[in-house]
């Protein structure tokens, strides 16, 4: 399955479509009360860049969503980062940014070619948001980033280096944090046990929502969430888009106690319904989304049974 939507709002405010060269003449709206989305338009990405730097006060912005640049199926967006990197002195106010806003018909999620992204936080020390599609060759380098509070990774398969990059990171304002695992089909190859420097919460003393998600091991997380020293400080938790099954969450039932939560999302889920009864019971004062969504499965002949994340290819 595929993500195929784009954004419609980062950082509280609603997304705005900076206009295409072509474009006929457009209301402006004020720059720091949307969020601007730029593709390219018939060039590459650092054109409308370029124009669109030329044409809003971009000490006011505050928000940017990167689309689809030149061919993602084929480059990264090593120009971007460096176009970005180099106007940094012009963007005083921004403090939220995602890279690879791009639907499956610009390019499936699993085929957006990435990078490593962590020169931008680097270079933006005043960064809230930071946000990426996309996880072939995408990497993360090691950063200390102060003002980080929310750090959002989709992928169909996210590469171990890149869990073990967040973990190894000392992010000490981040609040929210949202890992799509994916599957090893799509070069997600991280283990639960690369997940423990983030389930420790040594690193993370202000996490409060925490979503591991949209993998084929979820059941594998789910058990190694049970005992994680984080949990006890989470508001929110999320395991959904994935391959859960009566297993993972009877591990979650056995482990310590989740009434603290808010909200626990596992929704897109393989739980019996006696299960989904048992959460239900236990969790009575917790908000629970055990929404079966789009969850299937298919029986070979020879009776194998096939389960699917959310977002794949």
């Amino acid at each position: 399955m595929s993500h195929a939507q784009h954004l419609v709002s980062l950082y509280g405010l609603p997304t705005h479509q900076f206009p295409y060269a072509d474009a006929p003449p457009d209301d402006v709206p004020a720059p720091d009360g949307v969020a601007w989305r730029i593709d390219f338009d018939g060039a590459d990405w650092t054109v409308a860049f370029a124009r669109f730097c030329a044409t809003v006060d971009t000490t006011r912005v505050r928000a940017l969503i990167v689309g689809c640049w030149e061919d993602p199926f084929g480059t990264g967006p090593t120009d971007v980062i460096g176009a970005l990197v180099a106007a940094r002195d012009r963007f005083p106010a921004l403090r939220a940014v995602f890279l690879g806003d791009m639907d499956s018909e610009e390019c499936e999620i699993s085929w957006i070619n990435q990078t490593d992204v962590a020169p931008l936080l680097a270079a933006f020390p005043q960064f809230e948001e930071f946000g990426v599609r996309g996880g072939n060759e995408l990497r993360f380098s090691t950063v200390s980033h102060g003002a980080l509070r929310k750090l959002v990774i989709e992928t169909g398969g996210l590469p171990a280096e890149v869990v073990r990059g967040v973990g190894a990171s000392d992010l000490p304002a981040l609040e929210h944090l949202d890992l799509w695992l994916g599957t090893p089909e799509y070069g997600g190859d991280s283990e639960a046990a690369d997940l423990e420097p983030i389930l420790s919460g040594g690193r993370l003393p202000s996490l409060r929502h925490l979503a591991l998600r949209n993998s084929e091991m979820q059941d594998a997380v789910a058990a190694a969430v049970a005992s994680a020293p984080v949990v006890a400080r989470l508001e929110v938790l999320d395991l959904s888009m994935g391959v859960l099954t009566d297993e993972g969450a009877a591990a979650l039932l056995r482990g310590q106690p989740l009434t603290h939560l808010k909200k626990l999302d596992l929704h897109h889920h393989y739980l019996t319904k006696s299960l989904q009864d048992r959460l239900r019971q236990t969790l009575a004062g917790v908000e629970l989304d055990l929404d079966r969504d789009d969850a299937w499965e298919d029986t070979n002949d020879d009776g194998r049974v096939w389960r699917y994340v959310a977002v794949s290819e």
